[in-house]
C-alpha cells in the first residue's frame, strides 16, 4: 500500500518523539485520522471534548514536559476553536505545534462548506511560523520548521494541510531547483552568554547594593541552584512572578512568594524597601509592584533581547540563558557580610506564613477557601503537579500553596483565560503519568468546560501508572473574581444575573464517570477529604462548598480599592453585611499577626 501524505505526517511526528496528539476529528482531517488507524495509533490520538481543550492540553503537556505539545483540528470550526489555547501558548511562551485541516484545494476560494481563510485566522497567533502545505514535497521541511521554530522561540506554530492532499501518495522532495529538503528531526540547543564586560558591570551594580531583591520568573526554572547561590551571596530575598511560582520552593526562608495583585505581603515589602533589583527570566508587566522608579539600581537577565529593559529602568541588561549567565556572574559577586537585610526578609516571610495560617482558620459560611489550599499544602506529595484556573481560586493558589520538593505548578499566566485548569492537568498526566496531578478550579471554570473534560479523564485514566488526578472545585455559586473586581475597581455591587451560578453536584457527576467524588461542606472535614482524594486509586473530584464573601484582599490594598468596595456595598450589594464581617476578620488576622 502506498504511503499517503497523512501517513508520512505521522511518521515525521514519531521521528520528532511525539507520543500523543491532542485533537478532535472532522472531515477536514480525515486523511490524517485514517493514518492514525493504519499506524496502530502511534502517536496516540487523545480525543478531547472540544478543540479548545485539545489546545489547552497541548499547552499543559508542553509546560510540564519541556517538549512541544501537538494539537490537531479540522478546518474552519475546528481551527477557530483552537485559537484560545494557542493564544495561551503565545502569551506564556510555550512551544505548541498545531496541525489544521483545510477544504480540498480544488474547492478553495469557492465559498465551500467550512472554508475560511486559515492564513488570516492564524496569522497573528502563529506569527513565528505559519505555512499551508500544497504539495507533498513541502511537508518534511514545513513540519520540521514548525517544530524547530516552536522549540527555539517558545511559541505556537501552525501547519495547514488541505484535506485532499492528506490522502494523496507521498513523494519526497528531490535534489533539484525549487525543491526544499530537510534534515532529520533534532533539537540542537545553543547556550547564550552575555559578554564578559557586561557581566562585570552587572556584578559591580549588585555588589554595591545593601538591600538586594531578586525577582524570578519562569525563565529561571533551569537555574534554581544558581539562583539560590546568588541569593545566598547577595543576602537577597527572592520574589516570584506567578508563572515562576515553581522555580524555587516556598519553604526556603528567604523566598517571599508571589508578587503582584495576587502576591504576598513580604514580596510587597521586599520591593518597597530594596535598593537593588535583579530580575531573572521574568517579563512581569505590573511596574506598580516593582520598586519606585529611581529607588533601585537594577540588572535584568533574559534569553529574549526583545523583552529586556521593558518594565523597569534597568542599568544593566544581560541577554543570555539564566543558568549560564548566573554561573558566569557568581564568581564576580562579593558575599554580603551584613546580613541584617536578609534577616529582616526572613522574619517577614515567617510572619506571613503565620498570618496565612490564621486567615485560613477563620470561620466562614460554610468553608473558608483559603483553608482548602492551606490543608493541601501540608499534604501535597513532593512530586505533585498543580494546575490552577483563572478566578478567585487563583488568589489562594498564588498566596497559600507552599511549593515543596519537586512540585511543579502553572496556570494561564498572561492570557488569564478561564477553563485551562482541567485540560492543563490532563496534559500534565500525559507528560508525567507517574506523578500525582492536582487541579484547583472555580465552579465557573468547571461549568464552562471542566465537567466535560472529566469524561476525557475517565476515558484515559488507565493509561497512567499513577492514576491520581484530583480536581478540586471551589464551589461558591459565584463568578467570584469578577464580583470582587466589580466591587473593588468599579464600586459596583454584585449583579446577580451575571454573577450567580447554578448549583451543580460536581462530586456526584464524577461518580457517574466512575471517578471518586467527595463533597465537603464542613471545614473540619477538609483534611480527611484531601487524604482520601490523594490516596485514591483513580482520579477524584473534591467539591468544596466555599464562602463567596471571603475577600481576596491584597496585603497592599489601596485606599481607592477599599473605598470602591465600601461604595459597592452601600449601593445595595446583596451580601453586604457578610462581606464586611469576613473582610474585617481577614484584615484583623493580618494585623494581629504582626503586619506593618
Amino acid at each position: 500500500m502506498a504511503q499517503t501524505v497523512g501517513d508520512y505526517l505521522l511518521r515525521r511526528l514519531r521521528d520528532w518523539g511525539v507520543r500523543q496528539v491532542f485533537g478532535y476529528p472532522g472531515d477536514g482531517i480525515n486523511g490524517i485520522v485514517a493514518a492514525f488507524g493504519k499506524a496502530d495509533n502511534q502517536p496516540r490520538f487523545v480525543q478531547s471534548r472540544h478543540e479548545e481543550m485539545s489546545a489547552f492540553e497541548a499547552v499543559g503537556y508542553a509546560k510540564f514536559s519541556g517538549e512541544a505539545g501537538v494539537c490537531l483540528a479540522t478546518s474552519g470550526p475546528g481551527a477557530i476553536h483552537l485559537l484560545n489555547g494557542l493564544y495561551d501558548a503565545k502569551l506564556d511562551h510555550v512551544p505548541v505545534v498545531a496541525v489544521v485541516g483545510q477544504t480540498a484545494r480544488s474547492a478553495m476560494g469557492g465559498s465551500y462548506q467550512q472554508e475560511i481563510d486559515l492564513q488570516a485566522l492564524l496569522k497573528d497567533v502563529a506569527s513565528e511560523y505559519l505555512v499551508e502545505v500544497n504539495v507533498a514535497e513541502q511537508l518534511p521541511n514545513a513540519l520540521d520548521r514548525a517544530f524547530r521554530t516552536a522549540l527555539s522561540r517558545k511559541a505556537p506554530t501552525a501547519l495547514i494541510v488541505p484535506a485532499d492532499l492528506q490522502e494523496q501518495e507521498y513523494t519526497p522532495p528531490r535534489h533539484e531547483f525549487k525543491q526544499v529538503p530537510s534534515s532529520p528531526p533534532s533539537t540542537p540547543r545553543a547556550v547564550l552568554i552575555p559578554p564578559e564586560d557586561e557581566i562585570a558591570h552587572a556584578a559591580e551594580v549588585l555588589n554595591a547594593g545593601e538591600r538586594v531583591a531578586i525577582l524570578a520568573g519562569q525563565g529561571a526554572r533551569n537555574a534554581a541552584e544558581e539562583l539560590m547561590r546568588t541569593a545566598d551571596v547577595l543576602g537577597a530575598g527572592v520574589a516570584k512572578a506567578l508563572l515562576g511560582k515553581d522555580v524555587l520552593p516556598d519553604d526556603l526562608p528567604y523566598v517571599t512568594g508571589a508578587i503582584g495583585l495576587l502576591g504576598t505581603r513580604p514580596s510587597y515589602e521586599l520591593m518597597r524597601d530594596c535598593d537593588t533589583l535583579l530580575i531573572v527570566g521574568s517579563n512581569f508587566p505590573y511596574s506598580q509592584f516593582l520598586p519606585e522608579f529611581g529607588q533601585a539600581r537594577a540588572v535584568q537577565i533574559d534569553i529574549d533581547g526583545g523583552l529586556i529593559g521593558m518594565r523597569y529602568p534597568t542599568e544593566v541588561n544581560l541577554v543570555g540563558e539564566a543558568k549560564a549567565t548566573l554561573r558566569s556572574l557568581l564568581p564576580l559577586l562579593e558575599r554580603k557580610t551584613d546580613r541584617s537585610w536578609r534577616d529582616a526578609v526572613e522574619r517577614n516571610v515567617a510572619d506571613w506564613w503565620t498570618t496565612l495560617h490564621g486567615q485560613a482558620m477563620l470561620e466562614a459560611d460554610p468553608v473558608n477557601p483559603m483553608r482548602v489550599v492551606h490543608e493541601l499544602s501540608h499534604r501535597a506529595p513532593h512530586d505533585a503537579i498543580v494546575t490552577a484556573d483563572s478566578g478567585s481560586s487563583t488568589n489562594w493558589y498564588a498566596r497559600n500553596l507552599m511549593m515543596r520538593g519537586r512540585m511543579r505548578g502553572s496556570l494561564s499566566g498572561t492570557l488569564a483565560t478561564m477553563g485551562a485548569g482541567v485540560p492543563y492537568a490532563i496534559g500534565a498526566k500525559f507528560a508525567h503519568p507517574d506523578r500525582p496531578v492536582i487541579a484547583l478550579v472555580g465552579d465557573g471554570a468547571m461549568q464552562m468546560n471542566g465537567m466535560a473534560e472529566l469524561v476525557t479523564i475517565a476515558r484515559y485514566r488507565k493509561l497512567w501508572q499513577d492514576q491520581r488526578l484530583v480536581v478540586c472545585v471551589f464551589n461558591n455559586h459565584d463568578l467570584n473574581q469578577v464580583t470582587w473586581e466589580l466591587r473593588a475597581m468599579g464600586g459596583a455591587p454584585k449583579f446577580e444575573e451575571s454573577q450567580s451560578l447554578p448549583d451543580v453536584p460536581y462530586a456526584k457527576f464524577a461518580e457517574l464517570m466512575g471517578l471518586v467524588g467527595i463533597t465537603v461542606d464542613d471545614p473540619g472535614d477538609l483534611g480527611a477529604a484531601w487524604d482520601t482524594a490523594l490516596a485514591a486509586d483513580r482520579p477524584a473530584v473534591l467539591d468544596v462548598h466555599c464562602d463567596p464573601e471571603l475577600p481576596p484582599i491584597p496585603p497592599h490594598a489601596t485606599f481607592d480599592q477599599v473605598k470602591s468596595v465600601t461604595e459597592a456595598l452601600l449601593k445595595g450589594d446583596p451580601n453586604a453585611w457578610h462581606v464586611l464581617v469576613q473582610g474585617a476578620k481577614t484584615k484583623a488576622r493580618e494585623v494581629l499577626s504582626g503586619s506593618r
